[in-house]
């Protein structure tokens, strides 16, 4: 065979490889396209396995579209319905109490997905090293969990409206916080004792035994210049209704304790909420909030957030698990968490 021969046959059978290689690729890329239309305007079948804490909702008619404007999805609680779920949802208290157990005798149909669900922190999530290989998603506060429920998050206003200033009034206490589960070991135990000898701060709830009712806790609030989100545990984007609800629909500046300060950023306006991790002590922080408090001006820029946007509170499990629907296309199809433990326990604070 000649130079120009054996040139003319490399050059053939290396357009012949880059031809078959560039129509596999152009059948996956239809197989796959295919794949993903399949979950393009069907319906969604949501089972959940058991209702959390045992309070179940009303699940009659078209749920997911009539409160909450999501097509396509349907949330049942009937077990009857598991050959036919795209997704089973496991609420974890239960799971560890031992009052529900997961259905590993069931033949798990094909494609068929299983979801981890809670919304408690690390430390009260109990062992998980029973639940390897066994889940395929999470549903969880985290900013990284496959679907994310947090408490609640802020939402911009639709009609915005004339730019007016929030001037926070009838103001009587300095520092308020409500708490009924109090362990001197916790952060929050401690450094509200440092503080309590610096500023006066109003304690209620169960331990100081002078609970609020659910009518009396915001109108409370209202009268506090500051309010002591402080959370339980110290764990990574764990933010609950002690900053959404109790201060932010109460009128009082947070101050908060619990993640990072980048995580309460990343979901919340900079100039909302007082972090404890921005002062070298208590001390120092207790004197930040008598001198803002009485600088009116300062005190109120702590409030211009609401101008553009609004609370938006999590409290229905419907709500939060129609949400698995708007966003199931977009999972990875062959996820499986190998070490649940692990990932629950990441902890980057």
């Amino acid at each position: 065979m000649g130079l120009r021969s054996m040139k003319r046959y490399i050059f053939f059978f290396t357009l012949c490889i880059l031809l078959l290689c560039l129509l596999n690729g152009w059948q996956r890329g239809i197989k796959y396209s295919t794949y993903n239309h399949q979950y393009t305007g069907k319906n969604f079948t949501i089972l959940l396995w058991h209702w959390p804490f045992g309070r179940s909702y009303s699940l009659k008619g078209d749920i997911c579209w009539d409160l909450y404007r999501v097509p396509h999805c349907k949330l049942v609680d009937r077990r009857s319905f598991y050959p036919s779920a795209d997704v089973v949802v496991f609420h974890n208290r239960e799971l560890i109490q031992g009052n529900q157990t997961l259905s590993v005798d069931l033949p798990r149909p094909r494609g068929q997905r299983w979801a981890w669900m809670s919304l408690e922190s690390p430390a009260h999530n109990g062992n998980l090293k029973q639940f390897a290989n066994i889940f395929n998603m999470t549903i969880s506060y985290r900013r990284d969990a496959d679907i994310t429920i947090p408490y609640g998050e802020l939402l911009p206003k639709e009609d915005k409206g004339p730019a007016m200033e929030e001037s926070p009034v009838n103001k009587s206490s300095l520092v308020c916080w409500v708490v009924s589960n109090y362990m001197s070991h916790h952060k929050r135990s401690q450094v509200y004792k440092e503080l309590s000898a610096i500023v006066p701060v109003k304690v209620y709830g169960q331990w100081t035994k002078t609970p609020l009712s659910s009518a009396d806790l915001l109108s409370t609030i209202s009268h506090c210049y500051f309010y002591l989100a402080f959370e339980n545990s110290v764990a990574k984007d764990y933010i609950t209704e002690k900053l959404w609800y109790n201060a932010y629909q109460g009128g009082a500046v947070p101050v908060v304790l619990g993640p990072p300060r980048s995580d309460y950023e990343a979901v919340a306006p900079n100039h909302s909420f007082i972090h404890v991790d921005e002062f070298t002590s208590v001390k120092e922080m207790g004197t930040y909030l008598h001198q803002l408090a009485e600088d009116k001006k300062r005190y109120t820029e702590y409030f211009t957030w609401k101008q553009k946007w609004r609370v938006k509170l999590y409290k229905d499990w419907r709500e939060r698990l129609c949400k698995i629907c708007s966003q199931y296309s977009s999972l990875p199809h062959h996820k499986v968490y190998s070490n649940l433990q692990a990932w629950v326990s990441a902890e980057n604070v």
